[in-house]
């Protein structure tokens, strides 16, 4: 008989106040290993309170975050945080550290071996003569691009990326969504994907859970939420691509 793999990140009955506000309501959520999970929702839905209660950036008022089946309650914070990637919308670079010792931090921190600061720019697709420059000297593609080369500088399996193609252009955000599934699939991550925009997470995840007023109102594939069998809320989500969609094949045909 096979032997379940225990999840790469799970909730169990979380809850989160601000204010005597319910930032989430007693939210239960598995997310397997190797999954790509986007979280949509309206903003103030409780996506980005659920990711920083994964390394510790916040706590829950009740319920437990369990990271490889440990309560993150438990854990060191510091040490829990460099084996958990974290990307944000405002990519958070450190502005006085070139963009190699930017990439190599956590792992210096850690006590570890160099990065190969060559291979990580390659793998982000960007090129060897940037390590030497400053955050301000790249533009804010390629910036996002050192800040997903740092989070997986660190060598965990579980990616998080709050928002982090908001600031992009359309192109760059597409390209760099692309890079990010790929890298996905070829480091057999565990992605967690917050974004706005459905059309991206539609493309991009195995996964989509859709939040309002702190609580998973939706869980399904892509092809659920497309074939409308994923409720109100996410039926609503993806009539907004729908429609673009729709209007631009009325364009193109005069």
């Amino acid at each position: 008989m096979s032997i379940k793999a225990q999840p790469a990140l799970a909730y169990e009955q979380a809850s989160r106040l601000y204010a005597g506000v319910a930032a989430l309501d007693h939210v239960s959520l598995a997310v397997e290993q190797g999954s790509f999970m986007a979280l949509v929702g309206a903003s103030g839905s409780g996506k980005s309170t659920l990711l920083r209660l994964a390394n510790r950036l916040d706590a829950p008022d009740s319920g437990r975050v369990l990271v490889g089946g440990q309560d993150v309650a438990h854990a060191d914070p510091i040490a829990l945080r460099r084996g958990i990637g974290y990307v944000f919308q405002n990519i958070g670079l450190f502005p006085h550290l070139t963009i190699a010792e930017n990439i190599g931090i956590i792992p210096r921190l850690a006590g570890r071996a160099p990065v190969d600061i060559d291979a990580a720019l390659d793998r982000v697709g960007l090129t060897p003569d940037l390590a030497s420059r400053l955050p301000a000297q790249l533009s804010g593609g390629q910036q996002q691009r050192v800040g997903i080369a740092r989070a997986l500088a660190g060598e965990g399996r579980v990616l998080l990326m709050d928002e982090p193609f908001g600031a992009l252009d359309p192109v760059t955000r597409d390209t760099l969504g692309r890079t990010v599934r790929t890298l996905h699939d070829a480091l057999a991550l565990t992605t967690i994907l917050v974004t706005h925009d459905m059309a991206e997470a539609l493309l991009l995840a195995d996964r989509i859970v859709v939040m309002a007023q702190g609580r998973i109102v939706a869980d399904a594939t892509p092809r659920e939420m497309l074939g409308g069998m994923a409720g109100a809320e996410a039926d609503a989500l993806v009539a907004v691509p729908r429609e673009q969609a729709r209007k631009l094949g009325r364009l193109a045909d005069g």
